[in-house]
């Protein structure tokens, strides 16, 4: 299923602030005329104080984390602090749900808890009763 143009953009928007964000949290770390020590010290700083996120939350982040954000940022630029989108990766196998979609076509007064069992009964397993009814009642 596509998503819409205008969720692309607003997702995109979305992960441009969090990139400006930790941007604006590590930019004194890739400051060349610092000392290891002195960057170090700023770390620890930067890791230890609440940060009030784009979307108005109060975070913190590990020292590790800012660490990461500023490696990345020297190796990769400000792109490399823009979150990439997720790539969700479907564990179930699709002939599993389709099956499933064919049990309940075939009987649609038939729940999720019966034919996971139909399934585990002919199949060996079956996916959660819980992702079956996820599946069963997205249109498509």
């Amino acid at each position: 299923m596509a998503m819409s143009e205008d969720e692309d953009r607003r997702r995109a928007e979305k992960a441009r602030q969090v990139g400006l964000f930790r941007y604006s949290l590590i930019q004194g770390l890739l400051d060349p005329v610092l000392t290891t020590s002195e960057r170090g010290r700023l770390a620890r700083e930067l890791a230890a104080q609440e940060h009030t996120d784009p979307f108005g939350r109060q975070v913190r982040f590990s020292r590790g984390t800012i660490d990461r954000w500023a490696r990345d940022n020297r190796g990769g630029g400000f792109a490399a602090l823009v979150p990439e989108r997720r790539k969700a990766v479907p564990r179930t196998p699709p002939e599993v749900l389709e099956l499933a979609a064919a049990l309940k076509w075939e009987n649609p007064a038939r729940t999720a808890a019966q034919i996971q069992r139909i399934l585990r009964t002919t199949q060996g397993w079956s996916p959660t009763d819980r992702t079956l009814q996820r599946h069963l009642s997205t249109p498509g």
